[in-house]
């Protein structure tokens, strides 16, 4: 196998997933686009020697609908020669892109990619592809389907997580993150939203606020009531959960992922393929792994995942100095931390969705940036990637330092 290395990593800021959103008036493909041109002119690149860019997008219809990884590449001009893809692997869809690249170099299949991926959810919004698995009574009666708000109510209930304990963590995200942007930790790799003109639109995520605290949270109604006790999710999850006499609804917007606009891209390939195009190896995929789990509860996947990349990598928890978790819900990144005894202090220091928003298909490459970029501030050697994903499966990728 030839090793896949990590020469650069871009994303767009996260803007609000609303229709007054900074970011509403860009769509999905000129999003993309200029992720893949800040590629091209931060590192000269060639890219007629790309062979391949693969984008993750969850919600692949109207306007994110067919290939988004061919057209992106079209629209930022690359040459008609480098194809394109689009996949789904649900929340893990920006990280499977960049591991499905990685796989392809280390294959020895082609030298050079960029995986990544793009969700407008102020644009398409969530679920508008009409999935059987919730809309095919036969499909959602079998996997004893819920959405995925009552899967981490679900699962603070069975690991008896409490309000205090969700909205504390939440709490921290957001500081962290407001931290993080006052001190020019994600500058390397963001870039700004320009319109159609050149104007910038957005150049820090909109969502942080870091004057959160647990008085404003605990004004917060919890979000998923309606759906788990009106529409009957309550009684299906405790139908596949009978050990769980109550689902305790504690997660709301405060501690959930913020619904937002981004994009992401990151551009790997291997020693000869770097050569070829003058670009410095900034990281090195150690060891990738995607499973399944179950899929009612379906958000306690990524410890598994964890497990077995570490088991492929030959390392152990203790030996990753920094994890990026995506914040879906609190609930699962204290669900991790427990279970593999990570401390808060490795654990996404720079905040996450929680207070920057989880724009579904594009987050993934966005937190291999985050991640190599705090290796590098910090000068250390491993991070961990990794995320919960519908239906029950995770995805994480280690990663190393050059």
């Amino acid at each position: 196998m030839t090793d896949a290395y990590i020469f650069d990593c871009v994303r767009t800021p996260r803007g609000k997933g609303k229709a007054d959103g900074k970011l509403h008036e860009v769509t999905p493909l000129n999003l993309s686009a200029q992720t893949l041109v800040a590629l091209r002119e931060r590192n000269d690149l060639d890219t007629s020697l790309v062979e391949d860019v693969i984008l993750g997008c969850v919600t692949p219809v109207h306007e994110q609908g067919g290939n988004v990884g061919r057209i992106a590449a079209l629209v930022a001009d690359y040459p008609q020669s480098v194809p394109g893809i689009q996949i789904n692997r649900y929340c893990g869809s920006g990280l499977e892109a960049v591991n499905l690249a990685a796989a392809k170099v280390g294959a020895g299949q082609i030298d050079l990619a960029i995986g990544g991926g793009v969700e407008c959810m102020s644009r398409v919004t969530m679920g508008s592809d009409g999935a059987s698995w919730a809309l095919d009574p036969a499909v959602a009666f079998k996997t004893y389907f819920v959405t995925q708000g009552i899967a981490a109510d679900l699962m603070a209930s069975k690991l008896g997580h409490t309000r205090e304990r969700v909205d504390a963590y939440a709490v921290e995200s957001q500081k962290r993150a407001a931290k993080a942007w006052e001190e020019g930790r994600f500058a390397k790799s963001v870039i700004p939203v320009r319109d159609i003109i050149g104007e910038v639109l957005l150049d820090r995520d909109e969502t942080v606020r870091g004057n959160t605290t647990m008085e404003t949270l605990g004004n917060l109604a919890p979000a998923f009531v309606m759906l788990g006790q009106a529409y009957g999710f309550d009684g299906v999850a405790m139908q596949k959960y009978p050990e769980i006499e109550k689902i305790n609804h504690i997660h709301h917007p405060g501690n959930s992922s913020g619904i937002v606009d981004g994009a992401s891209a990151v551009l790997i390939g291997s020693k000869a393929g770097g050569e070829r195009a003058g670009l410095k190896a900034r990281a090195r995929i150690v060891a990738t792994a995607t499973i399944g789990s179950e899929p009612t509860i379906m958000l306690d996947g990524p410890s598994a995942a964890a497990r077995r990349c570490l088991q492929k990598a030959g390392l152990k928890a203790e030996d990753i100095d920094l994890y990026e978790l995506n914040e879906a819900f609190a609930s699962v990144v204290l669900a991790f931390m427990d279970e593999l005894q990570v401390p808060h202090d490795k654990m996404n220091v720079n905040g996450g969705a929680i207070a920057m928003g989880h724009p579904l298909g594009a987050t993934g490459g966005m937190l291999v940036g985050t991640v190599i970029d705090e290796l590098e501030r910090r000068n250390l050697r491993y991070g961990m990637v990794a995320l919960c994903e519908a239906a029950g499966m995770a995805t994480a990728t280690i990663i190393e330092r050059i």
